[in-house]
């Protein structure tokens, strides 16, 4: 069958400074921080895996790892040190298990270097000296890990190489720092000390390096600030901060931080000076300066800014605690208290006043202010024994000392009428029976006077209210929900609070509220494709409705109604179409009814077949015959061939990249398509070297089904790995006197000669082939293996012969590891010419144990092959391998390092 499971590889392109291919844990890619990386993915499977690149490690920031990039080439352009790490390519087309490989690349960068300077002063006390140790560390962020250098002056300062300095890493940090210790400062330690941090120049990273200048006046940060603390500001005002260094060598740079993380935006830092200009409560805090200059410890000073502030006026009347009564009563006392949020609290002050004139405390009116640990910013007026004279309207009044905030006054009515609150829900409006997505309203009626606020909450669950909040407040009872959803069913609290109204025990209703949905169904939509004559059954099913009693569903086809009745037990109904005609085909739909409305499950019943799939894996599916065109061997299966009527034609659709016109031609197809049956159609006519898309249909006696489109394009260039058995029709020469082997890693037979031949494919996988000559016995020093390539047409630049012959750049990779290692030629074979005495290339003699590519430009004249000959050499551990042989049109370019590609010039 051509259904295949997928397999991966990952190439590279994009700027790396190496690629460790040898590692056979993991194939390791390094770039520079700030280049592009391109990573490609190349599969094979079908149906066409998806290709999904992921990414392992790295900070939690990085965007890569919510986010998976699902082309099969990933592109980073200025990758920066986080993006740094494993990159996964997984490709799965649901066959076996999904094919991963994977990739670390390794980003490399070195920031410039800090030196920090600190001393330590040890005193003596019976001589009367004290000496002073100067320390000075070096920091540079890197990766790979950095080498450290210290200089005076010219000089390079190495461990020993000056009795009074010291050169050491802590035993902690290894290799992250380098520090220079001075012991009892001397007159020729005051220099300039240059630390250079260096990675060997890996990826043409240049050393980085920093000076610091140590003298006599060397010290750390000191700072002052010019304003008191804490500073207490009305809203609006424009406040300045003044910090000024008052020490400290070199000259320290100056920072402001604030208690909130980050200053607030519209502030200026200028120097030493913060503004905040017009300062509000937001922008109250703590605001540190920041000094700060590689010596010692940073220097840091702070102050509080207060804003000014009246906030939240609230009352409450408390009537005669000592009688067990809710109600104000004539000879009895009232208390009437009142409350507000002030900044700063020791500013807040209280007046009383009735009926509009000011009120002194006296026997019978004592005014008091509650401890401020109790009840913060509260006053009290206490009416010892109320008479018919002190009914009136009380008035408290909030200001701030220092002025310049607007006061806060509170009324407060005492009279005959002033009654404690009581609540009740109105008739009929519990329980309240609503529809999903209605506006609904609570209601529960509040008397009194004064009225207090309600507030409302879920009384049979910890569930917060429809707007998010544990419990809402209301002034007139009424709480309004819009777009009610089935999630709010359930019972409501109402209750009095003590604000605004009679510090009593609260008073409470219930109100249900039941929210009725229409039923939920699935499936919501379905596409059944079924070929004519053939039974086709659909099922609705009921998951949640309420009221879920009353439930009847209705079947149509289009507006014609086929089927309808109750539900008794069950909660699905079926409907089945014994043998399917043309008329049948359309839109079903199954309606399931209740008091709320109607859920509705739709089925598209079509003939419709299913997409095509095309084949991607082909082998050399492009050819040339003729100068100007190229001929493509187009492959495909079919998707569930024989779920709809047979497949009687595709309809192929084909056009050149960028243009709008398709042009279209059918397809016959004869007999009944298999399932996983490969289909072959050869395009011919391409011209060279544009790209095609191409559609495929599929067409029933139902009509066109789905199609597919793929894109194909010109690759001047032929491409051999030796993966698959037909070799990429390179033959075995007959005239030789032994053949070459194709083989990988993984079948190699144990009884190989050891200390010669590659341990894996030239891309480092176990798995892949490759070509070499088996130089054991019975072979003898001398003997050749000739491999012959394909014939390949020269295309004419013009047609009246060659003046000029086209270039084409050969390549392959090559392995020759072993002591007794012969000879690789390379010879260019033409139509019509005498064979060649000289190669086009040639190298002998070991190599190393690594894979090494060769390029050379050849110039044939006629249609041509190329031989590859492989030369025994005077022992067993000669054996010689090849990989990857490409042929492109033009010359080679970025040709290998010359020791790899000892050319010989071609005939």
């Amino acid at each position: 069958s051509s259904a295949a499971p997928p397999t991966v590889r990952i190439v590279h392109s994009g700027h790396a400074c190496n690629v460790e291919e040898e590692r056979h844990t993991e194939r390791v890619y390094t770039i520079r921080e700030g280049e592009t990386l391109e990573l490609t993915c190349l599969v094979t499977g079908h149906p066409r895996p998806q290709i999904r690149w992921t990414k392992t490690a790295g900070s939690v920031s990085d965007r890569f790892q919510d986010s998976s990039v699902f082309n099969d080439t990933l592109h980073i352009s200025k990758i920066q040190r986080h993006q740094g790490g494993r990159y996964y390519c997984k490709a799965e087309n649901g066959l076996g298990s999904p094919a991963i490989k994977s990739i670390r690349v390794d980003v490399y960068y070195l920031d410039d270097p800090v030196v920090t300077v600190h001393q330590s002063i040890g005193e003596a006390k019976e001589q009367f000296y004290y000496e002073r140790t100067v320390f000075l560390r070096c920091v540079a962020n890197s990766n790979p890990p950095v080498r450290y250098s210290w200089h005076r002056g010219r000089d390079v300062l190495s461990q020993g190489s000056d009795k009074g300095v010291e050169i050491y890493e802590p035993f902690f940090t290894q290799g992250e720092t380098k520090i220079l210790k001075l012991k009892n400062l001397r007159p020729q330690d005051y220099a300039n000390y240059s630390c250079i941090a260096s990675v060997r120049n890996v990826c043409g990273i240049s050393d980085r390096n920093v000076v610091f200048k140590l003298t006599n006046r060397t010290a750390s940060p000191s700072i002052k600030l010019l304003v008191e603390d804490p500073i207490v500001v009305n809203p609006g005002q424009t406040v300045s901060l003044v910090c000024i260094t008052t020490g400290g060598e070199p000259s320290p740079t100056l920072s402001w931080v604030s208690s909130s993380d980050s200053l607030p935006e519209k502030s200026v830092v200028k120097g030493g000076t913060l503004t905040l200009p017009g300062i509000t409560s937001d922008d109250a805090g703590v605001y540190s300066c920041v000094a700060s200059n590689n010596v010692g410890n940073p220097a840091k000073k702070s102050t509080t800014i207060v804003v000014r502030a009246l906030k939240k006026g609230r009352f409450w009347i408390t009537p005669d605690p000592y009688h067990n009564d809710d109600n104000i009563q004539i000879g009895r006392e009232v208390k009437i208290s009142c409350q507000v949020e002030a900044t700063p609290p020791e500013e807040l002050t209280f007046g009383w006043l009735k009926n509009g004139r000011a009120l002194r405390s006296s026997e019978r009116m004592v005014i008091t202010q509650t401890d401020p640990d109790i009840s913060p910013g509260t006053t009290n007026l206490d009416i010892i024994d109320l008479k018919f004279t002190d009914f009136g309207t009380y008035t408290c009044v909030a200001a701030l000392k220092g002025g310049g905030i607007p006061e806060i006054s509170i009324d407060v009515n005492i009279s005959s009428t002033t009654v404690p609150p009581s609540l009740s829900v109105p008739r009929g409006k519990s329980p309240l029976v609503v529809r999903e997505g209605d506006t609904v309203e609570l209601e529960c009626l509040v008397s009194g006077k004064p009225k207090p606020i309600i507030l409302w909450s879920r009384a049979d669950k910890e569930a917060p209210m429809p707007d998010g909040s544990m419990q809402s407040e209301s002034y007139d009872g009424v709480l309004r929900i819009v777009n009610v959803s089935r999630e709010m069913t359930g019972s409501y609290r109402c209750q009095t609070s003590q604000f605004n109204g009679f510090n009593v025990k609260p008073r409470e209703a219930v109100v249900e509220l039941i929210v009725q949905y229409p039923p939920s169904v699935e499936p919501v939509s379905l596409e059944l494709r079924q070929g004519l004559g053939r039974s086709v059954s659909m099922n609705c099913r009921v998951l949640r409705a309420h009221p879920s009693r009353v439930l009847r569903y209705e079947w149509r086809l289009g507006n014609r109604l086929l089927h309808a009745g109750h539900f008794d037990q069950s909660d699905e109904t079926e409907y089945t179409v014994k043998s399917l005609t043309r008329e049948g085909w359309g839109e079903y739909t199954c309606d399931v009814i209740n008091e709320a409305g109607a859920g509705r499950c739709t089925f598209l019943v079509t003939g419709k077949a299913f997409p095509p799939e095309f084949y991607y894996d082909t082998y050399s599916p492009l050819w040339q015959n003729r100068p100007r065109v190229y001929s493509f061997k187009l492959q495909w299966t079919q998707m569930n061939p024989n779920t709809v009527d047979r497949i009687v034609a595709y309809r192929l659709g084909i056009r050149q990249t960028g243009l709008q016109r398709w042009w279209e031609q059918e397809i016959p197809v004869e007999g009944t398509i298999t399932k996983g049956e490969l289909i072959t159609h050869n395009l011919t006519e391409l011209i060279k070297p544009e790209a095609y898309e191409v559609r495929l249909t599929p067409i029933t006696r139902f009509g066109e089904g789905d199609s597919t489109i793929r894109t194909i394009t010109y690759s001047g260039e032929f491409h051999c790995s030796f993966e698959e058995e037909p070799i990429c029709m390179f033959t075995q020469d007959k005239n030789d006197d032994f053949d070459w082997t194709r083989h990988s890693a993984a079948t190699r037979d144990t009884k190989y000669t050891p200390n010669t031949g590659p341990s894996d494919d030239r891309r480092g996988s176990k798995q892949g082939f490759y070509m070499y000559i088996e130089t054991s016995r019975p072979r003898k020093e001398g003997d050749v293996a000739r491999l012959v390539s394909p014939f390949f047409n020269v295309a004419p630049k013009n047609p009246y012969g060659m003046a000029n012959p086209p270039a084409y750049c050969f390549g392959f990779f090559f392995h020759m590891y072993g002591k007794h290692i012969g000879t690789l030629n390379a010879f260019l074979r033409q139509k019509g010419h005498a064979a060649p005495e000289a190669p086009a290339w040639s190298l002998s003699g070991n190599q190393g144990d690594r894979w090494k590519q060769a390029k050379v430009s050849i110039h044939p004249t006629a249609s041509f092959q190329v031989v590859l000959e492989g030369i025994r050499g005077p022992g067993i551990e000669g054996d010689i391998a090849i990989d990857d042989v490409t042929l492109e049109e033009g010359e080679c370019r970025d040709l290998p390092p010359i020791s790899e590609r000892q050319l010989v010039p071609s005939s």
